[in-house]
């Protein structure tokens, strides 16, 4: 079994470009992508952002915001009725509690509506450059996968064992490597396990053929 410095190092020849796939050009922008992200992919949230950036550029306008009008901006994904109500509120909050600002600190972001640990995660180490692990879909199958965390490990257990298991220098990047290779090789369903270079590291693989 390769140590998670190894699966890293591969990961890293693998997906050199890996990075955060949802279009921003600032902390606002990120948050309210990565509020919209939930239960929906990066390229559906980049095709309705350039319109909602554009009627609403910063937290002052969406708190202000009609909640129709963001709604018809992102109408296109799904749970867009919640999701517009969230980022308005949690505009709101920031211009109330924060003078405007997206707060740079975990337990200031998860006050914010919408914003549960991973999205903050995600800002801290994004934007802010934090040392953080964010445990989406990708990350939470492809940590079980390599045995990094077990089966019934909650979102939260997988977080801290990444956490002890990955040099904290690593934490970021590693949050994108899993996810590329969780979006374009090691897929949910469709997995490319001839062409994988964790065959031995895999209980996906182990479990299939012991089935067999």
């Amino acid at each position: 079994m390769r140590t998670t410095a190894e699966i890293l190092d591969i990961l890293e020849e693998m997906f050199p470009d890996a990075q955060c796939e949802l279009v921003h050009r600032n902390v606002y922008e990120l948050i309210v992508s990565v509020i919209l992200s939930a239960q929906a992919t990066d390229v559906s949230v980049n095709k309705v952002t350039p319109a909602l950036f554009k009627r609403y550029p910063d937290v002052t306008s969406l708190a202000k915001g009609d909640i129709r009008e963001i709604e018809n901006c992102i109408k296109n994904i799904g749970l867009y009725h919640n999701k517009a109500r969230m980022i308005k509120e949690m505009a709101q909050i920031c211009v109330a509690r924060f003078q405007g600002e997206i707060p740079s600190k975990r337990k200031d972001l998860q006050l914010l509506p919408g914003v549960g640990r991973k999205t903050a995660n995600v800002v801290l180490s994004v934007w802010y450059e934090v040392p953080a692990i964010a445990v989406d879909t990708h990350v939470e199958r492809i940590s079980k996968r390599f045995y990094l965390a077990k089966p019934e490990d909650s979102v939260i257990k997988v977080e801290e064992k990444l956490r002890r298991k990955i040099e904290r220098t690593r934490w970021n990047r590693a949050h994108h490597l899993f996810i590329f290779f969780g979006r374009y090789f090691c897929k949910a369903k469709n997995p490319q396990c001839d062409m994988c270079p964790f065959k031995e590291q895999c209980r996906y693989i182990k479990e299939k053929r012991a089935a067999h």
